[in-house]
C-alpha cells in the first residue's frame, strides 16, 4: 500500500471484523515415543540440577519463568507439593501443584549438591557458571541448556515449553476434566486448555469408540435377524 502496489491492505479487518488473511492456529508439538526416549537418553548426561528441573517442568507442567523462579521455601517435601507464586505466573494466579516420588528423589539429591554451593535459602535452582556463580538460574540460561539437550538428542523441536505441552496432553489422555487441567496449568481461559484436549484426541477417541460400539451392536442384531 505504501509503495502503491495495491490499493487495499490484505491483513486488515473487513467490515464484519474478520481479517482478509485468515489466522492459522497450529496445535503445540509434542514428541512421539521415539523422540521422547532420545530426549531421556540425552538427559541422563545432564547435571543433577538440570535433571531435577526437567522432571519438575514435566511433573507440574511449568512454564520456564515459573520453574526458574522457584524458591526453596516454595517446596513442601513432606506432602510433595510446590507453590507457584503469583508474581512468576503468566495469569497472575497462585497455585499449589504435586510432584512425583521420582522427582522428589531427584530433588533430594540436588539439595545435597546445592548445600555445597551455600546454605543460604532463596532461589532453588542456582547457576554454577563462573560469571553468575550461585545466582538464580535465568530463563535464558535454561533455554540454552534445553537447546543443547535437544541438539544432542537430535530432536530439534524440543524446547522449554515442550514438557508443559506433554504434561497437559498426558493429563487430557488420562481423562482429567477440562477445568481441572485449566486449574493445574494456571490458564485464565479454558479455550487455551481445549488445545490439549484436541491434541490428545480424547474426545474423538471416545466418540469413535461409542460409534463403533453402536455399529457393532447393529451388525450383531442384523446377523441375528438373518439367522432366524
Amino acid at each position: 500500500m505504501e509503495e502503491g502496489t495495491r490499493s487495499n491492505n490484505p491483513a486488515a479487518q473487513t467490515g464484519s471484523g474478520r481479517a482478509m488473511v485468515a489466522r492459522q492456529q497450529k496445535l503445540p508439538w509434542i514428541p512421539n515415543e521415539e523422540d521422547w526416549h532420545r530426549i531421556l537418553a540425552a538427559a541422563r548426561q545432564e547435571s543433577i540440577r538440570n535433571r531435577t528441573m526437567l522432571a519438575f517442568a514435566y511433573d507440574a507442567g511449568l512454564r520456564r519463568e515459573e520453574l526458574c523462579s522457584l524458591q526453596s521455601s516454595d517446596i513442601d517435601p513432606s506432602r510433595r507439593i510446590l507453590r507457584i507464586r503469583t508474581e512468576s505466573t503468566k495469569g497472575r494466579r497462585e497455585r499449589a501443584l504435586p510432584y512425583s516420588a521420582s522427582s522428589g528423589e531427584l530433588l533430594g539429591r540436588y539439595l545435597v549438591h546445592r548445600r555445597t554451593l551455600g546454605s543460604k535459602r532463596g532461589p532453588l535452582f542456582l547457576s554454577e557458571s563462573h560469571r553468575n556463580y550461585t545466582e538464580p538460574i535465568s530463563i535464558w540460561s535454561w533455554s540454552k541448556i534445553v537447546l543443547h539437550l535437544a541438539r544432542r538428542a537430535g530432536v530439534e523441536r524440543f524446547s522449554t515449553h515442550t514438557l508443559r505441552h506433554l504434561c497437559l496432553t498426558d493429563l487430557a489422555h488420562s481423562g482429567w476434566d477440562i477445568h481441572e487441567i485449566a486449574t493445574f496449568a494456571g490458564h485464565r481461559s479454558v479455550q487455551t486448555t481445549l488445545l490439549y484436549i484436541h491434541l490428545s484426541g480424547r474426545d474423538l477417541s471416545l466418540k469413535l469408540a461409542a460409534g463403533m460400539a453402536q455399529l457393532h451392536a447393529r451388525r450383531v442384531q442384523m446377523l441375528a435377524e438373518v439367522a432366524q
